[in-house]
């Protein structure tokens, strides 16, 4: 069963990926509320977030491979609104396009959701990519986040994998009887495998809860080793925080 997709490069030794994660969360939370909250029309400052996310991409010395393919998420929702919004919101100017009509304010609310999107994603790519998942789940406990969401995610991410084990045994079991799924009445066998794989997720989560019962747990989860936030975290922090504010102030002068 391989799953190092999801911490790939998370155990490159870099100066991003040395940083305390609770430096990193609080950076990532500032610049993508200091970018959601910045006016479209101040492209400048637009083009200092991405050079300061292009940046520390650089010092992470992370695949641009990686980090295209993960912002390329986004790309599906920039498509739906750049094939309606130019069109029906009018003002702002129009602008031919052959038999298309393209109004300014369609545009500059296309250019406002590409940008923003870009940003906010690019920056949570470059958290989760620089931070292992346990590490992250730690620095969000560490800042008070509610235990129970990081309970759940710390479930999420120990027994996917098992699910996705699980699912690929009953998908080589049906192929080995001869299933070929051209009909429709043969999505049967989807629906039934579908509704196996949830009973068997239930009936293992209730056998892990039994064992950790057993074991004394009471909702806590103690901590082999403390996090450290020292001059490169408040510098970090500095730059995700003072760089994005100063770009904004500057472009809007």
């Amino acid at each position: 069963m391989e799953h190092a997709f999801l911490d790939k490069y998370s155990g490159i030794d870099s100066p991003i990926h040395r940083l305390d994660p609770r430096a990193k969360v609080l950076g990532t939370v500032f610049l993508v509320v200091i970018c959601v909250t910045t006016p479209p029309t101040l492209w400048k400052a637009f083009a200092a977030f991405f050079a300061l996310e292009i940046t520390f991409i650089v010092l992470a010395r992370l695949p641009w491979r990686h980090v295209l393919k993960r912002w390329m998420i986004v790309l599906p929702f920039i498509a739906a609104v750049a094939l309606v919004v130019p069109f029906l919101s009018k003002g702002g100017g129009s602008y031919n396009l052959g038999p298309l009509h393209l109004h300014g304010r369609g545009l500059l609310t296309l250019w406002n959701v590409a940008a923003k999107s870009s940003v906010s994603v690019l920056a949570v790519v470059l958290l989760s990519s620089t931070t292992p998942f346990p590490d992250l789940l730690k620095a969000l406990r560490k800042l008070r986040a509610p235990s129970l969401l990081i309970n759940l995610l710390s479930f999420a991410y120990r027994y996917i994998f098992v699910l996705v084990d699980e699912a690929q045994r009953m998908l080589r079991a049906r192929d080995s009887r001869g299933w070929n799924g051209r009909w429709l009445w043969q999505s049967r066998v989807i629906g039934n495998m579908i509704a196996s794989l949830f009973l068997r997720s239930y009936e293992r989560g209730e056998r892990v809860y039994a064992a950790m019962m057993a074991r004394g747990y009471d909702g806590e989860v103690r901590l082999i080793y403390e996090l450290a936030f020292g001059v490169e975290e408040i510098a970090f922090l500095c730059l995700t925080v003072l760089v994005p504010l100063a770009a904004r102030i500057l472009a809007n002068v």
